[in-house]
């Protein structure tokens, strides 16, 4: 597979993904920069973690009208497989890629930590390595994780099978207690109605290898690989 990692100006989490990609996983994958304008070849988008344009306005705001986001917008709506991770997420919220708002964490600060995420949808690309209900390991790093949706959008979101990640307890249990920024419905990641385009507020290129405390993630990105492999990803060329 040929995979995009896109930079943004503060973006810090783009060397972790090509890191993985590349060294890990042995993918093929190129650094674009936000003015670029070409994702043709490529069969998967990963919009990285970080704090574009110093997250001024709002996170991801200012990202949203970068010249490289009018083409990740037609990749996706093409067909193309997207990720974003963390203020990759609050990118693709704000370029409507997908539903919803980001807003403050419940108690206002920063929060970095290991969390437990609940498998809610294993027939995804993202997830196909996965098993309904597993539960995984990886850490959070954001300030502006409190997912919200109003109370329509949620309910079509758990009707299509939009809901791929919840916050949860070690044991599986979907809680208040396990919810760490006040997400709505314990909400951590969620995909767009083709299933083509997934958002989450977890880093999961962070947790790839064991020496790293875990390689829970790894399934995320092996997931991708495995629908590529069975030709469920296509290359979008762009004219």
């Amino acid at each position: 597979m040929k995979w995009a990692v896109i930079v943004f100006p503060g973006s810090n989490c783009d060397h972790d993904c090509y890191y993985i990609l590349k060294d890990v996983l042995g993918q093929d994958v190129c650094y674009k920069w936000h003015k670029d304008t070409d994702l043709s070849s490529i069969d998967c988008v990963v919009l990285p973690g970080g704090f574009s344009y110093g997250d001024y306005l709002r996170s991801g705001a200012i990202a949203r009208f970068s010249p490289i986001m009018n083409e990740v917008i037609n990749f996706a709506n093409n067909g193309g497989i997207v990720i974003g991770i963390c203020n990759g997420f609050q990118i693709l919220l704000e370029a409507g890629l997908l539903p919803g708002a980001m807003l403050r964490n419940k108690d206002l600060r920063f929060i970095c930590k290991d969390v437990c995420l609940r498998i809610e949808n294993s027939e995804t690309a993202f997830t196909n390595k996965t098993k309904r209900g597993q539960v995984l390991k990886i850490p959070i790093a954001h300030a502006e994780g409190n997912y919200f949706v109003n109370n329509e959008t949620l309910h079509k979101l758990q009707e299509n099978n939009q809901i791929i990640f919840r916050y949860c307890t070690p044991e599986g249990e979907v809680s208040s207690v396990a919810n760490p920024n006040g997400a709505s419905d314990n909400i951590a990641g969620i995909c767009n109605e083709n299933k083509n385009v997934l958002g989450m507020m977890p880093h999961p290129e962070r947790v790839v290898e064991q020496i790293l405390g875990g390689d829970d993630g790894r399934l995320i990105f092996e997931s991708i690989i495995n629908s590529g492999d069975q030709g469920s990803v296509v290359s979008i060329n762009n004219p």
